[in-house]
């Protein structure tokens, strides 16, 4: 039971991770229509940034300097945010599937660095030795899970509030209109790129901040942690939770990890070891099968957009009385 447990709590802790990654992306693509698929690439350098300032001195590569986890964690999203504005600057002049493109290169860079950058970030070896949040207590599984799941928990919630405040501000109503009728928000004498490079540094750094978590949580990067897989398995979440929807960010994150981690767990115990490797692709089936599924149910995910149909009582009779009207 006690172990049940601690597996519940690690399971629920990576999925808020996962969830964090996601809202930034909500925030980029649901608010904004900004189509960022290299958001690979902004999570690996939260993740590298807070790794870099917080671990113990190395000779073998620069950084190291031994700072609190909250600096780093910070430094990561000062970084990541400086990140995505230089991107987003260089960028966003493109559309669609031009500038879907240009990001999926620069997650390609991002992950190249970390490879081959070995003073700067170890090479293929990665960086251990990171402090972890209640690292005293890694001798017992529960309590340290359940701790790193407290505190994941208080930094999504602070970031859900904080998009969901945004969201609803004049700042992300200027969002909502450059992304439904440019020219209409231009007319009114808002400028589409500055705010559209606002939205994608909040949204890098959010990303990045994640990463830091990530990092933090596991004690361990690596270059092969951000490989072109984590940006589709957090774009099939913000489908499958609904674009546009912070909860539903938040919910289809939760949803989709289950999916791919009970799918892993089932290979495994299904197959034998040497066809375990093969078998691994059913992951990337059933989150493909699950996706078909949700959208031919509602094509705007679970907590997407949908037009409200008025069928019953008062709602019935006021459609009633417009169209008789109309007509």
């Amino acid at each position: 039971m006690m172990d049940l447990l601690g597996y519940g709590a690690f399971f629920l802790t990576t999925a808020l991770i996962f969830s964090l990654v996601t809202l930034g992306l909500n925030l980029q693509w649901g608010l904004t229509g900004l189509f960022n698929v290299g958001l690979a690439g902004f999570v690996a350098i939260g993740a590298y940034t807070s790794a870099l300032l917080t671990t113990p001195d190395d000779a073998a590569r620069l950084g190291g300097f031994g700072l609190p986890i909250l600096i780093g964690w910070l430094g990561a999203m000062v970084v990541g945010g400086i990140a995505a504005a230089l991107t987003g600057m260089a960028t966003l002049r493109l559309r669609s599937d031009y500038l879907a493109i240009t990001t999926f290169g620069v997650a390609v860079v991002v992950q190249l660095v970390a490879l081959n950058a070995q003073r700067l970030t170890g090479g293929p070896f990665g960086i251990g030795f990171i402090p972890r949040p209640f690292g005293s207590l890694a001798e017992t599984p529960l309590l340290f899970n359940l701790s790193n799941l407290a505190v994941v928990s208080v930094v999504t919630l602070v970031a859900y509030l904080a998009l969901e405040h945004l969201s609803r501000s004049p700042w992300g109503r200027v969002l909502k209109a450059l992304r439904e009728d440019e020219r209409a928000a231009i007319s009114l004498g808002k400028s589409a790129r500055f705010y559209r490079v606002q939205a994608f540094a909040v949204g890098g750094a959010i990303m990045a901040l994640a990463g830091a978590l990530q990092a933090h949580f596991t004690g361990f990067i690596a270059p092969d942690n951000y490989l072109p897989i984590l940006t589709f398995q957090v774009w099939v979440m913000l489908i499958v939770g609904g674009s546009g929807s912070n909860l539903g960010a938040v919910i289809g994150s939760i949803l989709v990890w289950a999916i791919w981690a009970g799918s892993g767990t089932l290979t495994s115990v299904l197959f034998p070891p040497e066809q375990q490797a093969r078998a691994a692709a059913l992951q990337i089936a059933a989150i493909g099968v699950m996706l078909c599924v949700i959208l031919l149910i509602r094509p705007n995910g679970l907590f997407g957009d949908r037009p409200r149909r008025p069928w019953f009582g008062k709602r019935a009779k006021i459609a009633a009385a417009k169209s008789n009207s109309q007509s």
